[in-house]
């Protein structure tokens, strides 16, 4: 790994502090080397904020050595005014000569033109260093800008024998006394709980709310619960449910919209008659939202996988054996990872296609 790599590196790993938090923005960050030595670094914490280079070269005590200095960033500094100044303009007026970048930024807004800013104004510019690496980190924000819709996550857990529910719930007239049928360790469990924290929205089935009534939160964890997304084709679900409680936003994409909209709690209408998991993805991008957790049912989830409108599959295997029930989503890639989590397996899957 040569200099600039390592310093890339540096500026991914700092990045990665602000996973779950910096939406709408990508992570980033920015490290500011003069002779070799490391006098400043940052990253973006939170969108409204400062950004890494701001943060960066606020951390530098002698402001003198950045006119001599080298200012690192993962990805290309921004042109434009948004909540905060361009960091263009920031690196500019301290004379900072030269700049390293991983990769350019997909945004429409800057796509460029933070670079040639930067050149004008008689930078030395260097891009493309660890680039693979540095779009790796913000794949939800590539995604959104360059596929218009979110980064999509499916995630289920199933038996030793291929099943994800056991084929006889037991009846609860009161939907608060329902509750899920547990395949995976608690172990697991909160490791979806961090997984939720870090992804914009969870996507769920109708019987699945009906069957489970889930709260879609990040009790078992730390960080912001992600935005509900719930399908509910005929406004099955009762009214009392976790998921029609205002203290996350919650969209619900039902057929015919005639519900009225609360603080939280929005309804909108596709065409259920009509492929599915497109018009999901569109109604997701309008409503900006770069990832997406897709937790079920199974029609749910293969739907996807069948239209092949998934970036990554996370699939755990349980010790249960439930000998009859709803059958496992079909997934026919190769596994990219597997790791043990206390007793489950989980098998991690990337769509390449």
């Amino acid at each position: 790994m040569n200099t600039n790599e390592k310093y890339i590196q540096r500026c991914i790993d700092l990045a990665k502090n602000g996973l779950g938090t910096t939406y709408p923005n990508p992570m980033v960050g920015s490290v500011i080397v003069y002779n070799g030595k490391i006098i400043g670094e940052g990253w973006h914490k939170k969108a409204g904020e400062g950004h890494a280079e701001v943060n960066a070269v606020n951390s530098v005590n002698d402001k003198s050595l950045l006119s001599k200095a080298t200012i690192y960033v993962s990805l290309e500094p921004c042109s434009h005014y948004g909540k905060t100044p361009p960091c263009c303009d920031l690196i500019i007026q301290n004379k900072i000569p030269n700049v390293v970048i991983g990769t350019i930024d997909p945004n429409n807004k800057v796509a460029g033109k933070g670079i040639q800013r930067l050149i004008d104004a008689g930078t030395n510019v260097t891009v493309g260093v660890l680039e693979a690496e540095c779009n790796e980190l913000n794949k939800r924000f590539f995604t959104f800008h360059q596929k218009k819709r979110p980064y999509i996550i499916l995630k289920w857990a199933e038996t030793q024998d291929g099943f994800i529910a056991p084929i006889l719930r037991q009846a609860q007239d009161d939907i608060k006394e329902r509750k899920p049928v547990w395949i995976t360790s608690k172990y697991s469990r909160q490791l979806v709980h961090k997984w939720r924290s870090e992804e914009q929205a969870i996507l769920v089935g109708t019987q699945t709310v009906i069957d489970d009534n889930p709260k879609l939160d990040v009790r078992d964890w730390t960080g912001k619960s992600p935005i509900r997304i719930v399908l509910d084709k005929n406004n099955r679900i009762p009214k009392n449910s976790n998921i029609f409680k205002n203290q996350i936003k919650t969209i619900i994409i039902c057929e015919s919209n005639t519900e009225k909209n609360s603080e939280n709690c929005i309804f909108e209408s596709i065409d259920f008659g009509k492929e599915i998991s497109s018009q999901i993805s569109k109604l997701l991008y309008k409503h900006e939202i770069q990832s997406v957790i897709i937790e079920g049912g199974r029609q749910t989830l293969q739907t996807f996988i069948d239209n092949k409108l998934w970036d990554e599959a996370l699939v755990f295997t349980g010790k249960s054996i439930f000998k009859q029930g709803t059958q496992a989503p079909i997934l026919k890639h190769s596994c990219f990872d597997k790791q043990q989590i206390n007793q489950d397996e989980l098998k991690i899957y990337k769509n390449h296609d």
